[in-house]
């Protein structure tokens, strides 16, 4: 676990740096201009608006901040599992918080502008396109929750491996959906995303292990 994070996060770090060395036209730029036409939509379509896309969109906003930073912690800590509930937290803010944030502001890519009929973001974004924190927040909670599943629980895992790789993907459609960002941004978020949460995984794998070994209290005699 240790080394697939370390390995992710160098891999984060090596993209970073070719977007930081031309932000305006990074060796990406032609997978991400091919992509845009494909996959980019403009104020006229009916996508951005259906409740799968508007899932996604909230998930990466309030919404999903609630949800990972009060909702799941509050819920842990009611069932005696207050050592997952700081996994948790801690994903959020060093994940969504400070990679996500960090490498916006370092590298300040543009996001997809309005040009050759294209259109630029169909929502109200911040500065700095790569990497895309929807992407990373996503990554954060497809592995945070994966780590909340006892390892013996083999079904209950791989079940949510599949349906956390959909999310990805889904993810990925919806920010360049709306040209909120390159496709290269959320790949890159999704990676960085994991890598982080692997990381605190295996920092946190003692008390994690200490918390699923013991009972839930109301179930106890």
């Amino acid at each position: 676990m240790l080394w697939t994070a370390l390995a992710l996060l160098t891999v984060f770090i090596v993209l970073a740096l070719g977007v930081l060395a031309a932000p305006d036209s990074p060796w990406t730029q032609g997978l991400d201009d091919a992509w845009r036409r494909a996959v980019g939509v403009g104020p006229e379509s009916w996508l951005p608006g259906t409740a799968v896309a508007q899932m996604f969109q909230h998930l990466g906003q309030l919404p999903g901040a609630v949800l990972m930073f009060l909702v799941l912690p509050l819920t842990l800590v009611v069932l005696g599992r207050w050592r997952s509930a700081l996994f948790v937290i801690a994903v959020q803010l060093a994940g969504p918080g400070l990679l996500s944030q960090l490498t916006k502001n370092l590298i300040d890519r543009p996001r997809p502008a309005a040009d050759a009929g294209l259109f630029g973001p169909l929502v109200q974004v911040d500065h700095g396109s790569f990497p895309s924190g929807h992407s990373v927040s996503m990554a954060a909670l497809i592995i945070t929750v994966l780590a909340l599943i006892p390892a013996s629980a083999v079904w209950a895992r791989r079940a949510w491996i599949v349906l956390g790789v959909l999310l990805a993907v889904g993810m990925v459609w919806q920010r360049t959906l709306i040209n909120a960002h390159w496709f290269s941004d959320t790949c890159a978020g999704l990676i960085g995303g994991t890598a982080v949460a692997l990381l605190l995984w295996w920092a946190f794998l003692p008390w994690l292990r200490c918390d699923q070994a013991r009972r839930v209290w109301f179930l106890r005699r």
